[in-house]
């Protein structure tokens, strides 16, 4: 009988993390990324599974399309726009990002303005068209374009959004002459034409990209079935990740939020907020009840419109090095040593990281990093940061010590925009930790938040990873109505939402799955009359009244802004659809409990330096604690691709499922 062998693969800046599944038994590994061939890596680390006869599925989370955005490295790309609209790009919105500051913003566009191309055609906002775009025409900027060789072409009509057919006419052209092309009411069928076309803009721009990464990689995959986890929690065959790369901008964090949704669902904790923190950044997500997802975001200067999970990062992680500013003061990231040369510990740098600076406080063990597969330097770490202590006349300790209250800071800070800043108070939710680095400064993080407990998983280190093989292959649609709520009827509604299930079911369908398979979940996008920004509802048919999500949508607008207007008409801006094709998951299984005692996991004594003191930590071996053990601090779990630090005054307790779950003794225990 064949094996069934399921492996996820999440890329970061440092490493590359793999969680296998194979016939119900879960491996892991931890390799060092590869950035400038990140293929390279998961050939590497899953090259036993394609040697065989297997067929794995391989779901892949990555940060290629992220990267290229923000380093510029995309391909070189043309625009066609409705005639007069060509500067679109370059005028771009009013917001800025910095107020009330007197110097002008520099921003710069992703193509030139020669590259910009305007057609005479016209379709009203109602969805008439009033001029058809001719062939002739198109056929002249096409020969323009093919003189100037860009990889890509973006499509963006104004108004196509409400009709695509003079979209479909310049597509059909462009087909033909084997353009990879990005079309605005294939990419996103909304109305806000900078948002629309900067967006098809961006996809077209990663296109190149993404299409030669994935190419190469299903070439040397050929015996397996790739999938590419999207920013919306669920995965999309390559095929359709090369036509839209733009949706897999947030893939490998996506997987994390996944898994510890499932994860902490599984073990009672319905609301939790995830802390991710890897080498480069850290990645922060509330969960309350649900994974909260977002149509707005920014990546680097560019707004993206689509469906993501609500996840916001700072450049904060076990390789954000720390420096001193013109001013002389101590900063920390967002720039990263990386995996090359990345900290200095790991022998190839001499940069001074957060990692350094755990090492020299004593929160690694050196012997047992990635456990005890990678050599690391701890004289290198304490020679970078004696350095850098002596220019702020600091000693070593107090040096690390302000990295790391610096580096906590950060992450803090993001913690309260995705939770106070959308109406939630962290003193409700329990920090879920993972990534490499989290388990570190968790608890200090979530103490200075007066969050009730921390909850550090089995597998921290690599719970991107295993996100990856929980989550279902989802695809999002949408369609602008703009009508208030009181004139639109049900009928209507109910037959806008029937268009986009049938679109879904089909695309479905294409990807293997059966219709009873696939659930449908309608949402709609609204807005009081007159508002810019709109608050996404969840839509349930009521039989006896059409309007029963105003209310809602009154409660929602109540909790995030402090204020509703019932009296005031509530209008429709876009219907959403997601369709959810289920997947088998990795069946998680509760432990009975056993020994309260951790003595067989005990593996040395090792002194530590925390708040001013230099303690004695115990140190365990995280694999051989049980179901039931407590640990009172402090001391340190090792684990083969983490470290946990539990500060005294902190018990843990191993629960069911082997996470740890870590509280207070004092006045932060709420």
């Amino acid at each position: 009988m064949k094996k069934e062998v399921r492996i996820g693969v999440d890329t970061g800046g440092t490493f590359t993390d793999f969680v296998i599944y194979v016939d119900g038994i879960i491996e892991i590994n931890k390799i060092p990324s590869t950035p400038k061939n990140p293929s390279l890596s998961i050939l590497e680390g899953i090259s036993e599974f394609l040697g065989q006869d297997l067929s794995p599925m391989v779901i892949h989370g990555t940060t290629v399309a992220t990267n290229s955005l923000l380093e510029r490295k995309g391909g070189r790309i043309a625009l066609i726009t409705t005639e007069g609209f060509e500067d679109i790009l370059f005028i771009g919105r009013q917001t800025r990002r910095k107020l009330y500051s007197l110097r002008g913003e520099q921003r710069i566009p992703l193509l030139p303005r020669h590259l910009c191309f305007g057609l005479e055609e016209r379709t009203s906002a109602s969805g008439n068209v009033e001029k058809r775009v001719s062939l002739s025409c198109i056929r002249d900027i096409l020969e323009k374009i093919k003189k100037l060789k860009p990889e890509a072409v973006a499509v963006s009509l104004i108004n196509s959004y409400a009709n695509s057919a003079n979209e479909k006419i310049v597509s059909r052209e462009l087909k033909k002459e084997k353009f990879l092309i990005s079309v605005s009411s294939d990419i996103l069928p909304e109305y806000r034409e900078y948002e629309r076309t900067a967006t098809t803009a961006v996809n077209a721009y990663l296109m190149p990209v993404i299409s030669r990464y994935l190419t190469k990689l299903e070439k040397k995959m050929q015996k397996a079935e790739l999938r590419i986890m999207q920013s919306n929690e669920g995965y999309i065959p390559p095929t359709k990740a090369k036509r839209e790369p733009i949706r897999t901008a947030f893939s490998g964090p996506a997987g994390g939020v996944v898994g510890a949704f499932h994860l902490g669902k599984a073990a009672g904790f319905r609301n939790i907020i995830t802390f991710d923190m890897g080498g480069t950044s850290s990645d922060v997500s509330l969960i309350d009840g649900e994974i909260r997802r977002t149509s707005e975001t920014v990546i680097g200067d560019f707004p993206i419109r689509i469906p993501i999970i609500d996840i916001h990062s700072v450049g904060a992680g076990g390789g954000s090095i720390a420096y001193l500013d013109r001013g002389g003061s101590l900063r920390v990231g967002p720039q990263s040593a990386g995996a090359d040369p990345g900290p200095a510990c790991y022998g190839r740098g001499d940069l001074s990281t957060v990692t350094d600076a755990n090492l020299v406080l004593g929160r690694l063990v050196p012997e047992f990093f990635l456990g005890g597969k990678m050599e690391i330097f701890p004289k290198r770490s304490r020679e970078t940061l004696e350095n850098l202590a002596k220019k702020i006349r600091k000693s070593l300790v107090e040096t690390a010590a302000g990295i790391i209250e610096i580096a906590n800071a950060n992450m803090e800070k993001a913690i309260r925009v995705i939770s106070i800043e959308r109406g939630f108070d962290p003193r409700n939710f329990a920090l879920f930790s993972f990534g490499g680095a989290g388990g570190m400064h968790a608890v200090d993080i979530a103490s200075h938040l007066k969050m009730p407990r921390v909850i550090v998983p089995k597998n921290a280190g690599v719970l991107s990873a295993l996100g990856l093989l929980m989550a279902d292959s989802i695809k999002d649609y949408s369609k602008s109505i703009l009508k208030t709520a009181e004139k639109t009827s049900k009928e209507e509604l109910e037959n806008h939402f029937k268009k986009l299930k049938e679109k879904s079911i089909k695309s479905m369908k294409e990807d293997g799955f059966r219709e009873d398979e696939v659930s449908i979940y309608p949402f709609l996008d609204l807005r009081y009359q007159g508002q810019s920004y709109e608050i996404t509802i969840p839509y349930v048919s009521n039989k006896t009244s059409n309007l029963s999500f105003v209310s809602s949508f009154h409660k929602a607008h109540r909790k995030l802004y402090s204020y509703h207007h019932e009296q005031r008409a509530v209008e429709i801006v876009n219907i959403r659809l997601k369709a959810v094709g289920k997947t088998k998951k990795i069946k998680i299984k509760k432990l009975p409990s056993k020994d309260k005692d951790p003595k067989m996991a005990l593996m040395k004594k090792q002194a530590i330096h925390y708040e001013g003191k230099t303690w004695q930590a115990s140190v365990f071996k995280r694999a051989l604690l049980g179901t039931g053990n407590k640990i009172k601090g402090p001391a340190l779990i090792a684990d083969s691709e983490s470290t946990t630090f539990l500060p005294p005054s902190c018990t843990l307790e191993v629960d069911g499922f082997l996470n740890l779950i870590i509280q207070r003794e004092d006045k932060f225990n709420v």
